[in-house]
């Protein structure tokens, strides 16, 4: 069973910057990729970024292209997200989920967290 902790939420200033940490535990060999994505009140569920963890390569909605930058620590199995220049619009619930595919990390997570509140405030 793979359990993911997601921890470095907070309330912040737009401007400000925040970093999110995803520690997975528990047998991740059958997810390829990790990743975010988050869900405010009355809002779909978005993609923000992901990673493969085997190759490296990255996914970024366009929303956070230049702001947002996902990276891992494979010896640590923890993936991060590195937010700066937040703004009032990426207030959100941030769940770090698993997933075969990034395109199925939305839709189709194999394993996710209980999710990190990031409030950004104007």
């Amino acid at each position: 069973q793979v359990q993911l902790v997601e921890s470095g939420g907070g309330s912040v200033q737009a401007g400000g910057s925040l970093r999110l940490s995803c520690a997975a535990s528990g047998y991740t060999y059958s997810s390829n990729c990790m990743g975010w994505f988050r869900q405010a009140p009355g809002k779909e569920r978005e993609g923000v970024a992901a990673i493969y963890t085997g190759g490296g390569s990255t996914y970024y909605a366009d929303s956070v292209k230049g702001r947002f930058t996902i990276s891992q620590d494979n010896a640590k199995n923890t993936v991060y997200l590195q937010m700066n220049s937040l703004k009032p619009e990426d207030t959100a619930m941030y769940y770090c989920a698993t997933a075969d595919v990034i395109q199925a990390l939305v839709t189709h997570p194999n394993y996710w967290g209980q999710g990190t509140q990031v409030t950004v405030s104007s």
